[in-house]
């Protein structure tokens, strides 16, 4: 008998999938608005596809697959043509030469996103459960569509605002293949109970967003992005004042 499929989590992976097809084609109608804003839409869903996949035990070779797959389209080629759509043809105004750096910068943000999803379907990350080996290509996602999307409500230009721009695609390109880690939010526990208190925080956190979506969101994964590096420089400074404390001839 052939194999069929679950359809509720598969069917929010199509929808991911979608959303970063549709931001492809923003992106070449010149809307980089909806762009940015269909990006982080594909975020929503693929971090829906695969609780839902645990929480009604619907977990498929298949599903693992096919999510691969749509988060390469989303969150690998869809950024980089959006923010190659964004700026490499103003940038070309100031010479060809900025105009080639854009479109490389561009495509090596691809190419790392495609070996960021190999690595982590090939091996478990070496950190654990708590961290992610490099930054994961969502959140990486996030910095370039934030950056387009709030350069898009800014009017940004100029050559050093648009080389800004291919600067942080290549950098956030280079973490996702970088063994920084990145903490996972696996330990949260969404059906735990919390003090009242926090609750508060919720609507915080969408009156923050609120006030500028754009800015909020873009700086909010900017700081993700950087923690992981920040993290490994702490962790190497305490792992050499410890060896210092147990090494007499350090003293």
């Amino acid at each position: 008998m052939h194999k069929g499929i679950y359809i509720l989590p598969n069917l929010l992976t199509t929808a991911a999938l979608f959303a970063g097809f549709y931001a492809t084609v923003a992106a070449i109608d010149g809307n980089f608005r909806r762009a940015g804003i269909a990006i982080f839409v594909a975020m929503v869903m693929d971090g829906l596809d695969g609780r839902v996949a645990r929480l009604t035990s619907t977990q498929t070779d298949f599903g693992k697959e096919y999510d691969s797959l749509s988060d390469m389209v989303s969150f690998g080629l869809a950024p980089a043509i959006v923010v190659y759509q964004w700026g490499v043809a103003r940038i070309s105004e100031y010479g060809w030469e900025w105009g080639r750096l854009g479109w490389l910068a561009a495509f090596f943000y691809a190419v790392a996103a495609a070996l960021r999803l190999a690595r982590f379907n090939t091996r478990a990350s070496s950190t654990g459960d708590r961290y992610f080996e490099g930054l994961p290509s969502p959140s990486a996602a996030a910095v370039v569509a934030g950056l387009v999307w709030l350069g898009t409500e800014l009017d940004v230009s100029g050559i050093v605002a648009l080389g800004l721009g291919f600067f942080l695609t290549a950098a956030a390109g280079a973490l996702m293949v970088s063994r920084f880690p990145y903490y996972s939010f696996k330990e949260l526990n969404l059906g735990g109970r919390i003090p009242f208190g926090y609750v508060l925080l919720i609507p915080l956190v969408f009156v923050l967003i609120g006030l500028s979506p754009p800015g909020v969101l873009f700086f909010l994964f900017l700081l993700y992005a950087i923690s992981g590096p920040i993290l490994w420089l702490w962790r190497w400074r305490r792992a050499r004042r410890e060896r210092e404390a147990l090494d007499p001839a350090q003293e």
